[in-house]
């Protein structure tokens, strides 16, 4: 992919046009898929998704993502701008998302429905990318829609794109149904309705959870979200950790029978050994970024060699 072969958005003003289809370009590493490698679930799920039976011991240490996206090959890594700070002078090599809204698992929806707010701002972002230097390519948002809240987050998300486009920078929208409204909120119906919000508020791509029906091929009903979208890229949320093999084939699935454009994943790769998750980083990049079959990237779980 070429600089001119990036469908660049109105919004982006002319003076940051080029700007914005080089990100493009580095983001999904000239493919046009995205291999989004997860780090925010340090707020979202507090500390049970990195210290506990089945997860590596070196995952209780935030600086164990940044060795395994250093090493790895992925798009970009989402994470907040303050593991960022803290971290990313000793990872310049890393192509950053940086998740400007986050809350934790603790207030469930029988008690409130959900609303995550923006902590931080893409002014805040633009101006730590030329402070730091680092390649901060993207910027992240959580949408919950049928919350009582979400007329709120659509409004913050709105006013975040128009900002990060200004600036040539890409956007993810998380938008997942979660409310006392929502009965299913793997409904395929209402999954393509998600990846339709954001299309209308104009992201770039937008990460859904994968749609299950009973009875139904997920892959099959998987693509009325990815027509839904328009030209917003679709990416899937990898979820709880499962066995490898069945991971890259769902993965392969939504890829090449759904038609979305790559993955979003965290405790798939994170919960892992150094190694192991260095070698599932590259089997998830051999089917989004190389077009892979299954098999051949399964060659990628062996372990890596770390230097």
């Amino acid at each position: 992919m070429e600089m001119k072969d990036v469908k660049v958005p109105l919004d982006v003003p002319p003076n940051m046009r080029a700007e914005y289809a080089k990100n493009f370009i580095a983001a999904t590493r000239g493919t046009g898929r995205l291999m989004l490698f997860a780090g925010d679930q340090k707020v979202e799920h507090l500390n049970d998704d990195f210290s506990g039976a089945g997860i590596a011991a070196d995952d209780n240490d935030p600086e164990h993502m940044f060795r395994i996206a250093s090493k790895g090959t992925i798009g970009v890594f989402a994470v907040q701008l303050g593991l960022v700070s803290r971290y990313g002078a000793d990872y310049p090599n890393i192509q950053y998302l940086v998740k400007l809204n986050s809350k934790t698992h603790l207030v469930k929806t029988e008690q409130q429905d959900p609303y995550s707010s923006q902590m931080t701002s893409v002014a805040q972002v633009v101006e730590f990318k030329k402070n730091s230097g680092l390649k901060v390519l993207v910027v992240g948002y959580t949408i919950y829609l049928g919350s009582e809240y979400e007329h709120k987050m659509l409004r913050q998300a709105m006013d975040i794109i128009r900002d990060a486009h200004a600036n040539g920078l890409l956007v993810v929208l998380w938008i997942y149904p979660r409310g006392k409204a929502v009965k299913d909120e793997k409904d395929p119906h209402l999954i393509a309705g998600a990846t339709g919000v954001a299309a209308t508020l104009g992201s770039d791509f937008v990460k859904v959870n994968y749609p299950k029906k009973e009875g139904a091929d997920s892959a099959q009903i998987f693509k009325e979200a990815v027509v839904a979208a328009g030209r917003v890229r679709v990416v899937c949320a990898g979820g709880s950790s499962t066995d490898s093999a069945k991971f890259l084939k769902q993965l392969h699935e939504q890829i090449h029978i759904s038609g979305a454009s790559g993955n979003a994943t965290g405790r798939n790769i994170h919960q892992k050994p150094l190694e192991e998750a260095v070698g599932m980083c590259n089997a998830i990049s051999a089917i989004t970024l190389g077009n892979k079959s299954v098999e051949e990237a399964l060659k990628e779980l062996r372990p890596s060699k770390i230097e």
